[in-house]
């Protein structure tokens, strides 16, 4: 899609000569993200660095009419910063800085192209921590993650990326900029435009600024590894730990062994037990009292309620453990084409809604293989169909569209949402429904046209105007 002379012109004559690129390999690694689905084809990328760039860049798409899509550290699973129909992708990359931080007051303001683990070693020195954690933390941004409300593997102690954040600098579609909350805990003066835009995965502003709020750097945390027969054992196993466990849990994870063996094969990893087992959990534990630690360890093997486990005794076999968790996604690409889900049950349902889904993927779709894995502490679980090896991608995509329905309308059923922490994006605006109401994306449908009269900032993301 070819863009108005007179908008290019103005990119040309009005901003840094470095601003914009239109070199292909620019247009290609900048208009994806981590989904496969759809092309990449913006018209143009730029990368301003400041926010009153961003307002005269918006100011001028918005004369011309020229769609756009944010773009972060594009690490989403949902396409939500994909550009596919000639949009100009404004990066935020450029604006990595991070002030200092604000000791009394635990905050720190930051751009929005600061990366999630840059923030975290910019605050560790003062103790402090903004505690939104992943695995894509060494690459995501924060506006990013503001902008999706980010969840992750801390979500159980600290709740999601909102949390987090006290104030946030917007600028609109037509380059207005707005300063929302500040530095401020308590701000009880009408409604909380800040919470707008979180969430709104770039459809209503672009977040250029915001002022994180931090938290207390852990103790000292110890990391086990459990195999368990089930996933009903995965459940039982949370309910003693947070029912009975003398800490606080800072992540409960659970993975399959379908996704062990697709790691085993990407990065030759070992299996951890001689045990086998179907379901494996990652515990991660803040504990005052080690006697009443080691206490508690005991009796999970005395009344059977794991079949093996191991401690991490150090930093590095912690971090070993980890891995085995954190490098499932990326050994699920490796390996294959996985199409992945992420969808979140009330915890007490999460059984329940599993038993329905493998009956219906037997029943349905015999032989696929289906690698599952999760935050299971709050919900969350990203379910993972495999492309069988003699079946045509175009084939598997058709497939996995009718299943994805066929799963939705169990999540519908059993009250969850078919969205825990990605988005939507394009991937799940087709079944957005499922999780809103028809009066609630109406509403969502007034907000976009009272915020984005000219519907430029990421188009047909989400919902249809």
């Amino acid at each position: 899609m070819a863009l108005p002379e007179a908008f290019t012109a103005a990119i040309a004559e009005d901003f840094p000569a470095d601003l914009a690129s239109s070199d292909a390999g620019d247009l290609v690694e900048h208009g994806k993200d981590w989904t496969k689905v759809h092309v990449p084809a913006p018209s143009l990328v730029c990368w301003p660095r400041t926010t009153e760039e961003v307002s005269k860049l918006l100011a001028l798409c918005h004369e011309h009419g020229v769609a756009v899509v944010p773009s972060g550290g594009r690490t989403g699973l949902a396409a939500g910063a994909v550009a596919a129909h000639g949009e100009v992708v404004l990066s935020l990359a450029r604006m990595r800085r991070m002030d200092p931080v604000d000791v009394l007051g635990a905050t720190v303001r930051v751009q929005a192209g600061a990366v999630t683990e840059a923030v975290h070693e910019h605050c560790e020195e003062h103790g402090l921590t903004w505690p939104v954690d992943f695995a894509s933390k060494g690459s995501s941004h924060v506006g990013g993650n503001i902008a999706t409300n980010a969840g992750g593997v801390k979500v159980i102690r600290y709740g999601l990326t909102r949390n987090w954040v006290l104030g946030l600098e917007v600028v609109l579609a037509g380059g207005e900029v707005l300063e929302l909350n500040g530095a401020l805990e308590k701000n009880n003066t009408g409604i909380d435009l800040r919470q707008l835009f979180i969430g709104s995965e770039g459809t209503l502003g672009v977040i250029t600024e915001a002022t994180l709020k931090l938290h207390k750097l852990p103790g000292k945390l110890d990391v086990f590894l459990f195999a368990v027969p089930d996933l009903a054992g995965v459940l039982r196993l949370f309910r003693e730990a947070r029912a009975a466990g003398p800490f606080t849990i800072s992540a409960y994870e659970f993975f399959t062994d379908k996704c062990l063996a697709r790691l085993a094969r990407h990065r030759n990893v070992k299996p951890p037990f001689a045990t086998e087992s179907s379901h494996y959990v990652l515990l991660e534990v803040e504990a005052k009292d080690l006697a009443s630690l080691d206490d508690w360890l005991g009796t999970l093997f005395e009344r059977e309620l794991v079949l093996d486990g191991v401690k991490a005794q150090h930093a590095g076999e912690a971090a070993q453990l980890w891995a085995l968790r954190e490098g499932i996604s990326e050994s699920l690409t490796a390996t294959g084409m996985p199409h992945k889900n992420d969808v979140s049950l009330p915890i007490a349902g999460l059984e329940a809604f599993v038993a329905d889904l493998e009956a219906l993927f037997l029943s349905r779709y015999p032989g696929w293989e289906i690698c599952n894995f999760g935050h299971i502490g709050d919900g969350n679980l990203h379910v993972n169909v495999m492309k069988p090896d003699d079946m045509p991608k175009e084939v598997f995509l058709a497939k996995t569209k009718e299943a994805d329905r066929h799963m939705f309308e169990l999540v519908q059923r059993h009250r969850g949402s078919i969205s825990a922490e990605h988005g939507i994006g394009l991937l799940k605006k087709p079944y957005l429904g499922y999780s809103r109401t028809p009066r609630e994306i109406e509403i969502f449908r007034a907000i976009k046209r009272a915020l984005d009269p000219k519907g430029v900032l990421n188009p047909g993301k989400v919902f249809d105007l």
